[in-house]
């Protein structure tokens, strides 16, 4: 994302982060589907060991959901508003601020990334930097999990989102800009909107080809 849309993007989340907060804390609860994507992806993650990522990851409530899965994971979000939030939530947990197209890893240093909800106000022109920053990161054989609002057979479009302008994606268009990025796809599942919510939910969970089956 570019320097003006990642400032935009930080000060957008920075100004709501408490309300954000209140709002999220508990929203996986009433999400069987969600939760089940997430925990599929830990028993995934959980085949090796290593750490794992939640990029985007807001006030933390994702991130506490899967370290109650077993995983060793973190947080990473461009807003040190909800980075403060989510340290003050869950003490036990690292937090860091950080963009999630220049991050501050080694090459192959995750097992897993979960990135809920978070590439929704990217550019679209800037999504394949995204992905070839998580094909850096990960480890062969590792996993990423993308949560993003579907466009239900329409394009791409943008949406009013309440706090900044967001995208909403063809699952088929996404999981090809992935593909192209180095990942294989494992499965998806598309949610219908619930209460209160307005468009379809898109889940994709990709996977990096590990040493044998690059050597193929």
């Amino acid at each position: 994302m570019t320097e003006p849309s990642l400032r935009t993007t930080a000060e957008a989340y920075d100004a709501v982060a408490t309300v954000y907060a209140e709002f999220a804390r508990d929203s996986l609860d009433a999400l069987p589907l969600d939760r089940a994507v997430l925990t599929a992806f830990a028993e995934f993650a959980r085949t090796d060991s290593g750490p794992v990522a939640e990029l985007g990851c807001g006030p933390g409530q994702t991130t506490a959901f899967l370290r109650k899965l077993g995983l060793d994971v973190f947080g990473v979000d461009l807003s040190s508003a909800m980075i403060e939030l989510a340290r003050e939530a869950y003490p036990d947990i690292r937090f860091e601020c950080g963009s999630m197209d220049a991050l501050d890893l080694a090459d192959g240093a995750l097992r897993g990334i979960v990135s809920w909800y978070s590439l929704i106000h990217t550019p679209p022109r800037d999504v394949p930097s995204y992905f070839a920053e998580f094909r850096r990161v990960l480890a062969p054989g590792g996993h990423l999990l993308l949560a993003f609002f579907e466009a239900e057979g329409g394009p791409l479009t943008t949406f009013d989102h309440k706090v900044t302008t967001a995208y909403r994606w063809p699952i088929d268009e996404l999981a090809a800009l992935a593909g192209e990025a180095g990942f294989t796809e494992v499965g998806r599942l598309l949610r219908e909107p619930g209460e209160g919510e307005r468009y379809r939910r898109g889940h994709l969970l990709m996977r990096v080809a590990d040493a044998t089956e690059a050597d193929e």
